[in-house]
């Protein structure tokens, strides 16, 4: 979901105004964007409730590492979505998807603001874009080079 919501963040802004999807992707982008913000806070609310799984490396600095990247990954998509969230109700106007309002508008910005945030919104999408990148070649690292159970794990249902 996060690849595709980048995906096409980085293709609407491209799309000039006479364009059939400069209308129809916003609207897709902001739907899935408020059900990824659900899902974050749902995981959040489970990660509390429940314990984690013990971390698989030799290394105490490994653990770290890995606890401070999960942390990581979850602020960056809380930033993504308030951000999102903010430029779409920037005007005062609810957030609204296909016009169904989906959340209500808190605030009005100023045009310094929305653009200021803009760029927080592009640029917070690229760094989790890098970071799920190092995290994910970090997992490969841990399957074929370290031969531990780390990926497999991952992809383990429990019953």
């Amino acid at each position: 979901m996060v690849a595709g919501l980048f995906g096409v963040g980085v293709y609407m802004v491209e799309l000039t105004y006479y364009d059939p999807l400069y209308h129809e992707l916003p609207e897709w982008h902001k739907l899935l964007g408020v059900i990824l913000g659900g899902l974050t806070l749902i995981r959040l609310v489970w990660i509390c409730l429940s314990r984690p799984p013990r971390v698989l490396s030799e290394h105490r600095w490994q653990a770290v590492l890995a606890k401070l990247v999960h942390g990581l990954l979850y602020l960056i998509l809380l930033l993504l979505v308030i951000s999102g969230y903010l430029i779409s109700t920037a005007k005062g106007t609810p957030l609204s998807s296909f016009d169904v309002q989906l959340l209500p508008a808190l605030m009005k910005l100023a045009p310094n603001q929305v653009d200021l945030i803009g760029l927080i919104h592009l640029w917070v999408a690229w760094v989790l874009v890098g970071l799920v990148s190092v995290h994910a070649l970090a997992a490969l690292k841990h399957h074929f080079i370290n031969h531990d159970q780390t990926l497999t794990r991952i992809f383990t249902i429990k019953g």
